[in-house]
């Protein structure tokens, strides 16, 4: 069977319809072979904005939905999503080229936060607060806020709507999603999940979660559209550049999922068998292709030498190829686009004097792997004495900067030295330096780590970055109240009418 063919396959088993994906202007790759798997229509900029129009509608009659109701949807949604975790977890693999115990965790983050979701739907509360006037109660409400827009990128295709999308939905607001034009497969087949939910469910609004394949120009429909108060959007801190000035020209909210150069620092004290395993994850998982991928690793000279050549020897011997083959570690990039600007950033790095290891394009005996169309790449060590402008920059690939530090001061200062705030993480069984780097004078991210990597969140804490990453927040903890809009309301059950702050104004 062709990948082409198990595609068909498994789209017509999740419910999409062959004619969905075989006549359209948008051409679909694996990232695995190169070969072209699909052909998929996009939307005109005039359906697009009827689909908004319909999507407010749909929040409209939504929102009157009590919430441990709307919760009941989110909970038949996870049990689709559970009985389809095989499927549609090779489909992700598939047209990313993540590997297939990756793409499997995907879908099992999208029902976690299906569970995450169903139980908070009875826990959106708010605030009784102490009033200054007697006979006065003062309190906080939760109300939904409306159409939220989710644009998502290619590395995430579907993990990152299903934070949105469940958070949104329990609160009571439609959803309108843009999915990466590199991953339009994996968003048709989980919309075909969800429509068998909703029928499960019954008599949901119709445009309540709303698909929308095209280009850019559908995402800036999102952005600028006055019945969307909430954009969500995952990408490159340069979309995000574009994106933040239109939401906020018109007063919108915005949760910005932007670029990452996480880094870690190895201590003296560092457990180094933990500290290589949690280090190969992180860098070379999903390829390099995560915005918690580490990118930079600042190690104490009194370890680098133990540690460093034992990272060589990984990087030498990790097997690239076919991600659904037994024993693969690194997939393919997901375009040309990537290798190409992979090779660059190593070319800046050699100029700056840099000694690497590895980064060079890899041939196997994988089927389809010598297609000019794929790109699978060694992933790259790279040793630099000082922080360069490259290393600050970050590169969606498996580069890992390598940098030796003397005291814990400047380890510090290299590690929040960089644009980018998203995840970051310290290998150390020194408690003091430990807590130092989770204080105020630490690490300057929105995600801090003790002794395992930059990535693998949970979706129970809230996730997201500061500085160049946009300072959005998904998934758990309080990130729900971004869906909502909060009210204080003050409740007056005597006959006086004090004022606040002991003003008088007597009309008598």
């Amino acid at each position: 069977m062709t990948i082409q063919q198990e595609v068909e396959s498994i789209l017509a088993a999740l419910g999409v319809p062959a004619a969905a994906t075989t006549k359209g202007e948008l051409t679909v790759r694996t990232p695995i072979t190169g070969e072209v798997i699909a052909q998929i229509p996009t939307i005109t900029a005039e359906a697009a904005q009827k689909a908004i129009a319909q999507a407010h509608a749909a929040y409209l009659e939504w929102r009157n939905v009590p919430a441990p109701r709307r919760g009941e949807l989110i909970r038949i949604l996870g049990e689709e999503l559970r009985a389809n975790i095989e499927p549609l977890g090779r489909l992700v693999t598939i047209e990313t080229g993540k590997l297939l115990s990756e793409g499997h965790g995907e879908v099992q983050e999208m029902i976690d936060i299906c569970t995450f979701a169903a139980g908070l739907s009875r826990q959106l509360a708010g605030l009784t607060v102490p009033s200054e006037r007697s006979k006065h109660r003062m309190m906080e409400t939760w109300h939904p806020l409306g159409v939220v827009g989710v644009i998502s990128a290619f590395n995430f295709p579907v993990a990152v709507w299903s934070w949105n999308a469940a958070l949104a939905l329990v609160c009571g607001d439609a959803v309108v999603w843009k999915p990466s034009e590199k991953t339009p497969l994996t968003a048709l087949a989980t919309q075909a999940i969800f429509e068998r939910a909703a029928k499960k469910f019954g008599n949901i609004p119709v445009g309540l979660a709303t698909l929308l394949i095209g280009d850019a120009k559908v995402g800036e429909q999102l952005v600028d559209s006055p019945l969307i108060p909430l954009v969500s959007a995952t990408g490159s801190t340069a979309m995000g550049r574009a994106v933040a000035p239109k939401l906020a020209a018109r007063f919108a909210k915005a949760i910005l999922e932007l670029g990452g150069n996480n880094a870690a620092i190895v201590a003296p004290t560092a457990d180094l068998d933990l500290t290589l395993r949690a280090i190969a994850f992180s860098a070379m998982g999903t390829a390099g292709q995560r915005c918690t991928t580490l990118r930079r690793l600042i190690v104490h000279e009194s370890v680098y030498d133990k540690l460093v050549p034992q990272l060589k020897k990984v990087y030498g011997s990790v097997v690239v190829g076919d991600p659904g083959a037994q024993g693969t570690l690194v997939g393919p990039l997901i375009d040309e686009r990537s290798f190409n600007a992979m090779q660059k950033s190593l070319e800046e790095a050699r100029s700056a004097g840099a000694t690497i290891t590895g980064g060079e394009r890899v041939f196997t005996a994988n089927p389809g792997t010598a297609n000019p169309e794929a790109f699978y790449v060694r992933p790259a060590l790279v040793e630099i004495s000082s922080q360069a402008e490259v290393v600050k920059r970050e590169t969606f690939a498996p580069i890992l900067y390598v940098l030796k530090y003397t005291g814990f001061t400047d380890a510090l200062a290299l590690h929040n030295d960089v644009p980018q705030g998203l995840s970051s993480s310290i290998f150390t069984m020194n408690l003091r330096e430990a807590e130092l780097f989770l204080s105020a004078t630490g690490s300057d991210c929105g995600i801090a780590n003790v002794n395992i990597g930059t990535s693998g969140a949970e979706i129970g804490g809230a996730f997201g970055g500061e500085k160049e990453t946009g300072g959005g927040r998904e998934s758990g903890s309080d990130a729900w109240k971004q869906y909502m809009r909060r009210a204080t309301n003050t409740i007056n059950y005597g006959t006086d009418l004090p004022l606040a702050q002991g003003v008088s104004f007597d009309i008598s």
